[in-house]
């Protein structure tokens, strides 16, 4: 059993990675400022019995954080506390930096403070490699191309500061390229909510809009396969930055096809023009993740996106 933190562990993905360390035995401290989790995603984690689990509502970037993180001594920190709208980080890139470079540096020197052995930090493999050309891709991890949108310009600021606190202070870490995650508590107000925004409306019979042609694509990857990579890397990928994705591409119109024929939903999509800063196609090479992580998603789209479906027709409300 160790003591870790996870930073925006009331979110889509860190409640997950919550459950999972909790099942596991670790003595868990959950920082969240429920910007965008919610106190429910963590309902089935603080229901486990035997299992210390505390949560404190707090934002990186305020002072009193700090304090917390030294306090607890974690072993290893899980940092997915992130400003994660493409959106608004193109409207508003001084608050996308403030709270994506800034907060990272103050959990940085709050760990080297704590004595934490490893940080895992959820980086954007969808926003991080710029617009890669067709031929690119999947795109492995030593990418040249460069950030078309504040968002992935701050996550790449993040991972050199990662690189800086290693050479100083000896704190170790793995960068995980997160692909577009999908699953049950899944946030629509990322980028990758598009299944949740698409599930939800169908089931509830309202209409659907795809910005663009529907001809982008994605790499769609299942929050539980994601789970797995942040505890492989627990022990693993020192040092590296590690593509959590499926190598696959996804058009967005292709998805839309699939939740047609899992909802029985009868209508036309409206189509938008496309929205400044979304790239136009992706796919992520995992072969690092493979050899360095001993890890490979297991679930495919059509399984995990019935998964979602089943948890939406669940949870109306959300």
């Amino acid at each position: 059993m160790s003591s870790i933190v996870v930073t925006g562990g009331a979110g889509f993905v860190g409640s997950h990675l919550v459950d999972r360390l909790v099942l596991d035995g670790h003595d868990v401290l959950v920082l969240d400022n429920l910007s965008t989790g919610r106190m429910d995603n963590l309902e089935h984690a603080r229901r486990t019995p035997d299992r210390l689990l505390r949560f404190q509502r707090c934002d990186l970037v305020d002072p009193a954080a700090a304090p917390l993180i030294i306090h607890a001594r974690p072993e290893v920190v899980f940092h997915l506390a992130a400003q994660l709208d493409v959106r608004r980080s193109v409207e508003d890139p001084v608050h996308d930096a403030t709270v994506n470079i800034l907060g990272t540096i103050q959990l940085l020197e709050a760990c080297r403070a704590a004595g934490t052995r490893k940080i895992v930090f959820a980086s954007s493999g969808g926003t991080i490699y710029g617009e890669p050309t067709a031929d690119a891709l999947p795109i492995a991890e030593d990418h040249d191309g460069h950030p078309v949108s504040p968002y992935g310009a701050a996550k790449r600021a993040a991972e050199e500061y990662l690189h800086v606190y290693q050479a100083l202070y000896g704190l170790d870490w793995t960068s995980l390229a997160l692909g577009n995650v999908y699953g049950p508590r899944q946030d629509p107000r990322g980028e990758a909510g598009v299944v949740s925004i698409f599930g939800a409306r169908m089931l509830a019979g309202h209409g659907v809009t795809i910005y663009g042609d529907g001809s982008q694509t994605r790499d769609f990857v299942y929050v539980d396969d994601v789970v797995q990579a942040m505890m492989q890397s627990m022990q693993h990928g020192s040092r590296l930055r590690c593509n959590i994705a499926t190598g696959r591409q996804t058009s967005v119109s292709a998805l839309y096809d699939q939740l047609v024929e899992l909802t029985g939903y009868d209508q036309d999509p409206y189509f938008a023009p496309e929205r400044p800063g979304e790239l136009a196609h992706i796919a992520l090479d995992i072969r690092r993740a493979s050899r360095a992580l001993e890890w490979r998603p297991w679930t495919d789209l059509p399984r995990g996106l019935a998964s979602t479906l089943e948890w939406l027709k669940g949870n109306p409300g959300r």
